[in-house]
């Protein structure tokens, strides 16, 4: 499999040309990057949602309302265009103007209205008893309804999103058409995933542009690749029989099943009475009759028991999509089977993935996958069924899964901790617009529809044009997540400045994250001055032996670098794993600091955050260790402290891009133009500060057998050395900031951890 960690877990292994950004994004196909990323640019800042559609907490009682507000709203939209003014080439993150705009900046807003020009017309279609073997007369039916075919031209002229993410997906499916037909590629353990993720990506693409042009070229095109996938094409694709989508690894078979059933409906006046039966046939025979048995079938629908993960909801989502496309068609009741089976499976597990804080219980990456997958199966049966049958409302804490992802996203990237999984392809952060929309949270929505991945078919649905204001304007800087199998904290300085300083630390137990996280309680990142000075090194590689074996201490997912310990920015203690049975508990606190209307945020002075944790129970040989994190002097410094009484020899540890210059017990880290120093302060008898290679120790238990490890290139572990012992080891971060003198940085008092509080670092 190929090794994607460069693109999603923040750390690079080759060094940039010019720009003294590293650590990258991951997973975005190559076409759309092209595409994309000249245009569009910088993100909003994020605010709490505004639960009354029609208020502001800027207006004054003059400020129009209803219709009015609607109109003033879309004309401040139009005017103001797209908030970015670029999208960084590294990070695929949007930069923002630094300006003020109290009219287009303001508290996130829907504004309500009738008028077909701004808002979309209600569904016609609403049954007084849904069913979901009850699906409506119309096409389509799944995610776009006829009448938002219908509505959208005139939205488009009037919303510069819709038309900005329009005019891409016309250029990515033009791109599109120009190439082959995928090409068949058996990635291991991994599957056909791959070749299914692009595939739905074109398909989309393809009918969307379609229905724009009524130009049949694009159902040509769709036509080629589906025959292509279907093993009907000029190439050869997969073996023959009904494995021919790999039912072994159900994700394939799931994300097939859904390009079809896409094809199938978005495209359904558009085929010849054959076509659609070729499209049907092989959507049943590879896709749902595998499906159906699944569920009996322990090898193949292992995802279907007590699953609280991606796999649940790609899975059910997929073959509920093919159930839904073909209702009504087939007369073999496959698809009323397949629909009493995926919905109540679906609700018992998949939407549980959501843990009560909003975190997805895999990984940020996984998040990805995951809420793709529930997105797509609760927007399909509302649109074709008129319900979405508590896909959305028995887990109440589903609402927070799009804070959760604005979070974990910071300047230099997300906090990638754990696996992030194959490429994205069809799959993107788009749910949250979704989620924007039925949890009446426009903050979702003005946060994602600034990014990279927001223009494709999706968004053009998903997205509701009333929506107004600036996602930052009242959004606070920190929010912590203490679900204890999360247990994180994220803190930062500015929603809107690519420059800002943020800091992210986990805690959480080491099991229950459906083997893709990694033995890294106390992980940290921090971001600064444009860059990620300790990051993430992300997947293995997943066809390595053993690597999903189990998250048990045992497993040979632990003797691979990047899943150990010491492939983490936190303790070690005799070169040692941390304890897969760890129950951390958590503190943290906050100044509680909003951002304003502003992209230009000045930080109090009294500004803070920090985040603690007691990590004990995850070593073996401690007596006590509790590490804490905390920003300091107006969100300018960072403090890492770590309390510990160990009976091994300790080894602080942090993975960089930087260029590391030691002196003593401090560093100085570079990356290109711009310098981090770190101290130790008040340094213990004993300490030295080394450097090395991000690599296993010559004494860690041998791989299995033929197995190699990935390398990291470009990649330096900074060390700080300790014999056993009862230390408060503090880590001072002094990001170089253009304008400060080192007068302006503060050296803090020593605290023990269990006395942080807010004001317990203040000048004394």
């Amino acid at each position: 499999m190929a090794d994607y960690a460069n693109e999603s877990s923040g750390l690079t292994t080759s060094r940039p040309k010019s720009r003294s950004r590293k650590w990258m994004w991951i997973g975005i196909p190559v076409l759309i990057v092209i595409i994309v990323a000249p245009i569009l640019g910088g993100v909003l800042g994020s605010r709490a949602h505004n639960k009354n559609k029609n208020t502001s907490s800027n207006a004054a009682s003059s400020s129009p309302s209803g219709e009015a507000a609607a109109s003033q709203a879309a004309s401040i939209k139009e005017a103001v265009g797209l908030f970015p003014t670029a999208t960084d080439s590294q990070y695929l993150l949007p930069i923002y103007p630094s300006t003020t705009n109290t009219a287009a900046f303001t508290t996130p807003t829907f504004h309500e209205s009738s008028n077909s020009a701004l808002a979309w017309p209600k569904d016609p279609f609403q049954p007084a008893n849904p069913a979901p073997t009850s699906a409506r007369s119309d096409r389509p039916r799944l995610i776009a309804p006829s009448y938002k075919w219908q509505a959208l031209p005139q939205l488009i002229k009037n919303d510069p999103y819709l038309k900005f993410w329009n005019d891409t997906i016309f250029g990515n499916a033009t791109e599109y058409y120009g190439l082959d037909p995928v090409k068949y590629f058996m990635d291991g353990s991994s599957g056909i995933l791959d070749n299914a993720r692009e595939i739905k990506m074109r398909i989309k693409a393809f009918a969307y542009v379609y229905r724009m042009t009524n130009d049949t070229k694009w159902v040509d095109r769709a036509f080629v690749e589906l025959q292509n996938a279907a093993g009907n094409g000029t190439q050869s694709f997969g073996v023959d029989g009904q494995d021919k989508w790999n039912p072994t690894h159900f994700l394939d078979t799931a994300e097939f099943t859904a390009a079809f059933a896409i094809a199938y409906d978005w495209l359904y006046d558009a085929w010849t009475a054959e076509q659609r039966d070729q499209i049907m046939t092989s959507m049943k025979f590879y896709g749902l009759e595998t499906g159906l048995n699944a569920f009996s079938n322990s090898s193949t629908g292992w995802w279907a028991n007590n699953i609280e993960g991606n796999w649940n909801c790609v899975s059910n989502s997929g073959l509920t999509m093919g159930a839904l496309a073909i209702l009504g068609d087939d007369d073999s009741g496959l698809a009323e089977q397949i629909l009493a089976k995926t919905i109540p499976n679906a609700l018992e597990n998949c939407i549980f993935a959501v843990s009560s804080d909003g975190t997805w219980a895999e990984t940020a990456n996984y998040w990805y996958f995951g809420t793709t997958g529930l997105a797509e199966m609760t927007a399909s049966l509302m649109t074709a069924t008129g319900s979405d049958y508590g896909l959305l409302s028995n887990n109440p804490n589903l609402n927070k899964t799009g804070l959760y992802h604005m979070y974990v996203t910071g300047p230099g990237s997300l906090f990638a901790y754990g696996d992030h999984g194959p490429n994205k392809f069809s799959t993107t952060a788009n749910a949250i617009l979704f989620w924007g929309d039925v949890f009446n949270r426009p903050e979702y929505v003005l946060f994602q529809r600034d990014q990279h991945d927001a223009p494709e078919p999706w968004s053009m649905f998903w997205y509701d044009p009333t929506v107004s204001g600036a996602f930052w304007d009242g959004m606070p800087l920190d929010h912590f997540f203490d679900n204890s199998t999360d247990q994180w904290g994220s803190m930062r300085s500015s929603w809107t400045d690519e420059n800002a300083l943020y800091v992210a630390m986990k805690a959480g137990t080491l099991q229950g994250h459906q083997t893709h996280n990694d033995l890294d309680d106390g992980d940290f990142v921090i971001d600064a001055l444009g860059t990620r000075w300790a990051g993430e090194l992300g997947s293995g590689d997943y066809n390595s032996p053993g690597y999903f074996s189990s998250d048990d201490q045992d497993s040979e997912r632990w003797l691979y670098y990047r899943k150990r310990t010491e492939g983490q920015n936190t303790i070690l203690v005799n070169k040692q794993n941390q304890i897969v049975t760890a129950q951390p508990t958590v503190k943290f606190d906050s100044s509680n600091t909003q951002q304003g209307s502003s992209t230009v945020f000045d930080v109090p002075s009294d500004s803070t955050a920090y985040f603690t944790a007691d990590l004990t129970s995850a070593y073996g040989n401690v007596t006590s260790f509790k590490r804490g994190i905390r920003m300091l002097n107006g969100r300018k410094q960072v403090l890492l402290q770590d309390d510990i009484d160990s009976q091994g020899d300790i080894m602080w540890r942090m993975h960089t891009n930087a260029t590391v210059q030691i002196s003593g017990t401090s560093a100085t880290l570079t990356i290109g133009d711009k310098k981090m120093q770190m101290t130790i302060l008040n340094p213990p008898d004993g300490v030295t500060v080394t450097q090395g290679p991000a690599q296993r120790f010559d004494d860690d238990p041998p791989l299995p057998s033929g197995a190699t490890d990935q390398p990291n290139p470009g990649v330096t572990v900074v060390m700080i050395n300790l014999p056993a012992g009862q230390y408060s080891l503090q880590v001072l971060f002094n990001p170089q900031w253009d304008g400060m003198s080192a007068s302006d940085f503060v050296t803090p008092p020593s605290v023990p951890i269990d006395n942080w509080s807010l004001t317990s670092h203040d000048s004394q």
